[in-house]
């Protein structure tokens, strides 16, 4: 067993899905749960994009929202890559601390899975630390193109800007994560043979799954259904507008440390170069605008979840008040 397997099985370890929204995390954050990794308290729900669930800690997400903000960017910012530190990092590590500990108490293996935490993962490593929580790693790869087609009918996003997004998060969770134990996990292979992908995930952690027996099998069987795969991949990447030729060096990279193949880091080190010197030249256009909109966004998030709640106390009431008649 590597030195870093021993690290991660000593206590509690928490299972960090890593990578870019709409990439195939929603779907390996169920098999790890289903497999005995434990979930937040909050999750968010399903929609008409992600019928299934996505499976994200609402409230953390919300935090992560905020803290990407206060660093003049968003979600959605293509140069959310580099991580950018800020002067009161202490104060919202503490903050994320308490957050940590309200959405999973004492659970032996907290399984996080939001994407926004691929590029705040210098932030969330300290938190993890601060626990004394050993961190795993699994990173779904997902053709960018793919993902591209899932944003545009969810968000609206232009190509371009989902295939930038991707590679910015892709970076950021390699980056971040070479001293950690981790497992690149091939969404259309975890869709053909997600046995074989599991074995890869505790192979690279050193460690089994924590409950991956047979009814847990059963469920993963009947949960990683056909209707999973949206948006195949069917154009040239390289043929992308002004990302196509980066994306698609940064893909080879992937999809070769998912079938197992040689991981060193040059190539990835010359693409986060290169996105460096875009956001030099065009991030002051790009990132405080996309700030401006995720906070417009997020306050009106926030304003149909208070009329959520408030309809949900009605019905209640309603109901109550039905009963209470048909007594009479």
């Amino acid at each position: 067993m590597t030195q870093k397997a021993e690290k991660t099985t000593a206590g509690r370890s928490a299972y960090l899905v890593l990578g870019m929204h709409r990439s195939g995390t929603s779907a390996v954050t169920q098999l790890l749960a289903l497999a005995g990794a434990e979930l937040p308290s909050n999750v968010m729900p399903g929609d008409e994009f992600n019928a299934k669930g996505y499976f994200e800690p609402w409230k953390i997400a919300q935090f992560n929202n905020r803290r990407l903000r206060a660093a003049g960017g968003a979600w959605d910012d293509v140069f959310s890559f580099p991580f950018r530190p800020l002067a009161d990092d202490g104060a919202w590590r503490s903050d994320a601390v308490t957050l940590f500990g309200e959405e999973y108490g004492q659970a032996r293996h907290p399984l996080l899975k939001d994407p926004r935490v691929t590029v705040l993962l210098p932030l969330w490593r300290g938190v993890l630390e601060d626990l004394r929580i050993a961190p795993r790693c699994v990173i779904p790869v997902r053709h960018p193109l793919a993902v591209a087609g899932s944003l545009a009918r969810r968000d609206g996003f232009a190509v371009e800007k989902s295939v930038l997004l991707w590679i910015s998060y892709m970076l950021a969770a390699e980056t971040y994560t070479r001293d950690l134990p981790r497992a690149f996990v091939s969404y259309d292979g975890l869709l053909k043979d997600w046995r074989a992908e599991t074995a890869r995930i505790e192979q690279a952690h050193g460690a089994p799954l924590p409950r991956l027996n047979a009814r847990a099998a059963k469920a993963i069987e009947g949960f990683l259904s056909p209707d999973l795969r949206h948006n195949a991949a069917e154009a040239d990447l390289a043929a992308t507008p002004k990302v196509g030729p980066l994306a698609a060096a940064v893909l080879d990279w992937f999809e070769t440390a998912a079938r197992g193949g040689p991981a060193r880091p040059g190539p990835l080190d010359a693409a986060g170069a290169e996105v460096r010197r875009m956001q030099d030249e065009m991030g002051v256009f790009v990132s405080p605008v996309t700030r401006d909109l995720d906070e417009t966004r997020s306050e009106f998030l926030e304003l149909r979840q208070r009329i959520d709640y408030q309809q949900t106390r009605l019905r209640r009431a309603e109901t109550i008040i039905d009963s209470l008649i048909g007594e009479d």
